[in-house]
């Protein structure tokens, strides 16, 4: 289990001390694995790696090698390309179970993320007469509650009756953890499904999935989790907390390009169970027997079993660049980084907001959080975010008046959470 402690660190929001910081961290080459964005000449302050991460540098030789690769090989590619197309899906998987805490046949990567809940509902919504409700979080990500939604009516039920949302109490920003156990306890006999996003996209907050998980289980449910803002950026053990199914882009701190294919997980608990429905495709079938042709579907015992065609070759390709990287990084460092350049990055702006008369405030909790930190803009407003903007700085924003910061810790260093915050400090 890796865990990401609080640093025990004096911090000193002056160049001196952020140089020395960089310095020191033994991640610091990994930077110039990236493409950095310029802002009149300089590389900008980019900390919206939460939503698209930044080009690694070899991207671009690894999409290059498929493209060589077809043009000398044409359909034959599928078998004498360099990294054979007929199992280039295969290359990414071992990697990609090391961040998400999963054995290798537990993990495939595959379409895109909404696609991949949808498919992985398709086999874990089974709402009966009795059991039949699902739980989530409130102020889930759109797509999921779309997603959860049209599921329910697919099924024929009402969305008021069978949709239970889990709300931060009045005055707060973040969903207590006692609450969501307290709702699985009480609807654990009409409780078929929870299915919660992993790191709340718009808060930060990272919820307690294996807690969660064995509540559910006790309860008699399904238990998954949307990983968008997870993969890549925290401790994830999806197989020894006995998490059923989970999914994820690949985009964001995977660093695998605008609308780059995405990730699911099924639990080896799930993989000799051939009655279990799903929509099939011929890339789930068995291996042995896929080019045979018949009719009748005969599911891989793994995660495979969840796909539906060919692998999208390119940007397999430009994830297997950025999950090269990951994999010579390691994530315990990772984690180690992130969790010492997040602490810098809230002591920077809770240092500013003291000058500033606390006009700024952070509702991401101290403790169970990623790389990411939200701040309320209080009366500015995204004007705010505009002017950051304009300053070289790439945060986002989410309505209604959050500015959301990720330093994250491939690419980002300790000087850049010092440019921030004089820009920031100057705009106030």
């Amino acid at each position: 289990m890796i865990e990401a402690k609080q640093p025990a660190i004096e911090f000193k929001n002056n160049a001196a001390f952020a140089k020395a910081m960089d310095a020191s961290d033994p991640l610091r080459s990994y930077r110039d694995k990236f493409l950095f964005p310029k802002h009149k000449g300089q590389e900008v302050v980019y900390f919206t790696g939460n939503s698209l991460g930044l080009q690694p540098k070899t991207t671009r030789d690894y999409i290059q090698q498929e493209l060589n690769d077809w043009s000398e090989f044409g359909v034959e590619g599928h078998f004498l390309a360099k990294n054979p197309w007929l199992s280039y899906h295969e290359l990414l998987s071992g990697k990609m179970a090391k961040i998400v805490g999963a054995k290798p046949d537990e993990v495939v990567m595959m379409n895109q993320l909404t696609v991949n809940l949808h498919l992985l509902m398709v086999s874990f919504y089974r709402p009966t007469k009795s059991r039949f409700k699902i739980l989530c979080e409130a102020k889930a990500f759109p797509s999921d509650q779309y997603a959860l939604q049209s599921q329910l009516k697919f099924h024929g039920l009402a969305v008021a009756d069978s949709l239970i949302e889990i709300e931060p109490r009045a005055g707060e920003y973040t969903i207590r953890e006692e609450d969501i156990l307290t709702a699985i306890e009480a609807n654990k006999d009409s409780l078929a499904l929870i299915m919660i996003g992993g790191v709340n996209y718009f808060s930060g907050q990272v919820f307690d999935m294996k807690r969660i998980t064995a509540a559910g289980h006790k309860a008699g449910a399904i238990v998954g989790f949307d990983l968008a803002h997870g993969a890549g950026n925290i401790d994830l053990q999806l197989h020894d907390w006995q998490v059923d199914f989970a999914a994820w882009c690949s985009y964001k701190y995977l660093n695998s390009g605008p609308g780059s294919v995405a990730g699911a997980f099924v639990h080896e608990n799930h993989h000799g169970n051939t009655e279990l429905p799903m929509f099939a495709g011929w890339w789930g079938h068995d291996k042995k027997t896929r080019f045979l042709m018949d009719s009748t579907f005969v599911p891989i015992k793994t995660a495979e079993r969840w796909q539906l065609s060919n692998a999208p070759i390119f940007s397999m390709a430009a994830c297997s660049a950025s999950l090269d990287i990951f994999e010579e990084a390691g994530m315990p460092a990772l984690i180690e980084k992130s969790s010492k350049l997040t602490a810098y990055l809230e002591f920077v702006v809770e240092e500013i907001n003291r000058e500033k008369n606390n006009c700024l405030q952070i509702i991401t909790p101290k403790e169970n959080r990623g790389c990411q930190i939200s701040i309320i803009a209080g009366g500015y407003g995204k004007d705010l975010y505009d002017q950051l903007i304009k300053n070289g700085v790439v945060p986002d924003w989410r309505e209604p008046n959050v500015i959301r910061c990720a330093a994250v810790p491939l690419y980002n260093s300790f000087e850049d959470i010092y440019r921030f915050g004089n820009i920031l400090k100057g705009l106030l």
